[in-house]
């Protein structure tokens, strides 16, 4: 079975955005382990949003090249999605379940804090890595909202960098 790993980068307090929208305080000077994470995978999922601002060449400064991997989009108001996505409606947890048990690398939870939300309450995470930008907000858009029960994670790993960012791997725990 294929694992869905959130995987974000985060601000010390929390948010995943500033509070226009932004995410121009992310490191990009070096690879954090990028490149050995999407080795892990073969398969992004992410909501409308996410995908919008991944599809706009104008919005997207990356050093990584996502054309390579399947693209997952939840979305009940888009119409279509372009080649290499597929379109995901309905329940979260019957259309992840389907693709969890599919041959496959992992699959990479890639945006949209209302789907990390749709996705923890279901117990559909396996494990979650955080990127901690030495970075303080003070508003945004935070990770981790609507969400009402306990999640447990175990520490499996981590890692700290000459810039400050601790990258933090949990696996979830029941």
């Amino acid at each position: 079975m294929r694992n869905v790993i959130l995987g974000v980068a985060v601000s010390l307090d929390g948010y995943i955005e500033g509070p226009n929208g932004e995410y121009d305080w992310c490191f990009t000077d070096q690879d954090y382990g990028m490149t050995a994470f999407l080795a892990r995978i073969d398969a992004l999922v992410m909501g409308r949003k996410t995908y919008e601002l991944l599809t706009n060449p104008d919005e997207v400064a990356s050093n990584y090249s996502f054309d390579a991997y399947k693209k997952y989009v939840f979305s009940n108001t888009l119409a279509e999605v372009a080649a290499g996505a597929e379109l995901l409606r309905g329940d979260v947890r019957t259309q992840m379940d389907a693709l969890k048990n599919q041959p496959g690398s992992d699959i990479w939870l890639f945006g949209g804090a209302d789907l990390t939300a749709s996705f923890l309450r279901e117990g559909l995470v396996d494990e979650v890595q955080l990127a901690i930008h030495p970075i303080i907000l003070g508003a945004g858009k935070p990770l981790f909202t609507n969400i009402q029960d306990r999640i447990n994670l175990t520490l499996v790993d981590s890692k700290t960098y000459s810039t400050g960012l601790v990258s933090l791997f949990y696996k979830l725990t029941n």
